[in-house]
């Protein structure tokens, strides 16, 4: 291509991309979606505007460029809080669960497609790679529980550098031009120095933001891209030491980078992210638009049932076995079986590894590894748009029939009460998020596998952090009644929470909270009531006491258009065997009362389900349903 039309291409290009993200944005999808449909419409399968000619052999180093900002950005946004929030399934999935993936697709790859078993295996080590560059865009529209969310970022940014040079390595095996080094130590080269520069590049860093004036006037700035060198750096250094070293050099330095404490992270932050986007729209287009058509068609039937394998048997195994013993439900596993989408690195290595192999067919005349480059990227990218295009397409609509997308409830207080309660919620399936200052009471609350932050309640800057500015539910439930007071009333009028709860420690402050519209629960009467209950209706109160084992109660407001204008006596059929219809109201404490049969059920109704778990489960669904 001319040199004079290579700057509006590139222009080009990256004007589709933003558009593509805004109308991603708007339709509350995956942008990942959007990129490689421009990618094929505007490429080889389509109008041929964008070949493999078009950037010269430019094209690897732009996106390997691109891979280096893409990586750091995901690292630096991964915090250990959030890690530690699911340790053991997050460990689990990037080694038990990687080798299952690894091996499974390769042994799916040769029984499918008949192909050698080192290029199955390359394949195999591609296709584990999931990388922030997919799922980071599904969390945005699908808020799923915090744990959920840290498993499948941690998975996405630990398989991107271990699936890379992993492939790395296995594809010596494969290219006749190069020598083989041998798996163990070719791995072990690549990770090592890759994680050397890293923390070299990290700490380098984070001295110049700390300690050396970047200028007064132009700090933030100079900050901003400093940083940005240093992930540019990283990657290149690396690289020049050991092919796709640098993947793992960036993913180091932005994870470190990310947890330290920081100048200007905010900054940073807002504008990585912007580059971000660019970046990873130019190179999903551009390399979406480099796919030969023949290379799908080659494929087949038998890429379709490689896809298949993948997303069906493959994922749902590794997920299911990485998260036994954890507090994930049926549902979240089944949702994070159902998340897997491939991204960038399996994308851009696998078309750098299809012109390293017909490179080396056109040297040694060898029409059979031509083809094999074919297969390769054919079968690759074939994976990389089906569980883009449906796993990132459909996982909101995934999320909610699983049901897994709950209120965020911030507990501050992470004592016998706030633990409690914490429990018992996050059995019903909510997001929990538990605000500690206490170092040991966080450690136990996180072997316990209970999302944390650690911190004083009081501070906004914590709440924040603790996602208060999307939070339904705030309950402040510490020992210190001032504290409770004071998070009541930051939750209120800082982040205008719909729900504020208190704990109210002694029985002449809880004026003081209602005073502000605060719900609040007194410790001394909750006790007095609950020892009543035990004299009076013992039958009642063991009952309550299990409630979410067996039976459950359960409120939600009526928005089932065919429930409407019906009595109690019309819709009780309606409800599964083993619901009951406890409580209704129009949402004020005022109107709250046990139902007649005769009472006429309105919009906006306010009903209490009680009975067995799964029936009022159930009812739930037709009483909430549109």
């Amino acid at each position: 291509m001319a040199q004079e039309l290579l700057i509006p291409l590139v222009a080009g290009i990256i004007g589709l991309g933003v558009l593509a993200q805004i109308l991603a944005a708007r339709l509350r999808v995956p942008s990942i979606i959007f990129f490689l449909l421009v990618g094929v419409v505007i490429g080889r399968p389509g109008l041929g505007l964008v070949t493999s000619q078009s950037f010269g052999n430019s094209l690897p180093a732009i996106v390997g460029l691109a891979v280096a900002v893409i990586v750091f950005e995901g690292a630096f946004h991964l915090e250990f809080e959030r890690i530690q929030t699911a340790p053991r399934a997050a460990v689990r999935l990037v080694t038990v669960g990687a080798a299952i993936a690894l091996v499974g697709t390769a042994v799916a790859v040769r029984v499918l497609e008949g192909l050698p078993w080192n290029l199955s295996f390359v394949i195999g080590a591609l296709l584990v790679a999931t990388g922030p560059t997919v799922i980071s865009p599904i969390l945005d529209v699908v808020p799923v529980r915090d744990r959920v969310a840290a498993v499948l970022e941690t998975e996405g940014i630990v398989n991107d550098v271990t699936a890379a040079i992993t492939a790395v390595v296995l594809f010596e095996t494969v290219n006749p031009t190069v020598a083989d080094e041998g798996l163990i130590q070719g791995f072990a080269l690549r990770l090592g120095e890759g994680l050397l520069i890293g923390l070299v590049v990290a700490g380098l860093l984070y001295y110049l933001l700390r300690y050396v004036d970047l200028s007064p006037g132009a700090a933030p700035r100079n900050a901003r891209l400093l940083v940005l060198a240093g992930a540019l750096v990283a990657y290149a250094g690396a690289n020049q030491l050991a092919s796709e070293a640098g993947v793992a050099a960036a993913a180091t330095a932005g994870l470190v980078l990310g947890n330290l404490d920081i100048p200007y992270k905010d900054e940073i932050t807002d504008f990585k992210g912007d580059i971000t986007l660019l970046v990873l729209a130019f190179v999903f287009i551009a390399l979406a638009a480099q796919l030969p058509p023949e290379a799908i068609f080659e494929v087949g039937f038998a890429g379709l049932g490689v896809v298949v394998a993948v997303a069906l048997v493959i994922r749902p195994l590794l997920v299911f076995i990485s998260t036994i013993g954890d507090r994930f439900t049926v549902s979240e596993r089944l949702f994070i079986s159902a998340i897997g989408p491939r991204g960038i690195i399996p994308a851009s290595v696998a078309t750098l590894f299809a012109t390293e192999l017909r490179t080396a067919a056109t040297e040694l005349n060898d029409p059979a590894l031509a083809q094999q480059a074919d297969l390769l990227i054919g079968t690759v990218f074939l994976v990389i748009f089906v569980t883009a295009l449906v796993q990132g397409g459909l996982a909101r609509y995934i999320a909610q029939y699983l049901n897994v997308i709950p209120m965020r409830v911030i507990i501050v207080g992470g004592g016998q009460v706030g633990h409690a309660l914490a429990e018992r919620l996050e059995d019903r399936g909510e997001n929990v998020v538990i605000i500690e200052e206490d170092e040991a009471t966080i450690e136990s609350l996180r072997n316990d596998g209970f999302a944390t932050v650690i911190g004083d309640g009081t501070d906004t800057e914590v709440l924040q952090k603790s996602g208060a500015g999307n939070a339904k539910i705030v309950v402040a439930a510490t020992g210190d009644d001032d504290a409770n007071l004071l998070v009541a009333q930051l939750s209120k009028t800082k982040f205008d929470v719909e729900t504020v709860l208190a704990r109210a420690n002694k029985s002449e402050n809880v004026d003081a909270f209602e005073d502000l519209g605060v719900n609040t629960i007194s410790a001394p009467m909750s006790a007095a009531w609950a020892l009543d209950n035990q004299i009076e209706r013992p039958d009642l109160a063991h009952w309550m006491t299990d409630v979410g084992q067996t039976g459950d109660v359960q409120q939600l407001a009526v928005t089932n258009e065919n429930l409407i204008g019906k009595t109690v006596r019309e819709v009780g059929p309606m409800l599964p065997d083993g619901c009951l219809i406890a409580v209704i109201s129009n949402g004020t404490r005022e109107s709250v009362e046990v139902p007649s049969p005769d009472t006429v059920i309105n919009h906006g109704d306010h009903i209490t389900l009680l009975g067995k778990q799964e029936a009022v489960q159930e009812g739930m669904s037709l009483v909430g349903s549109d």
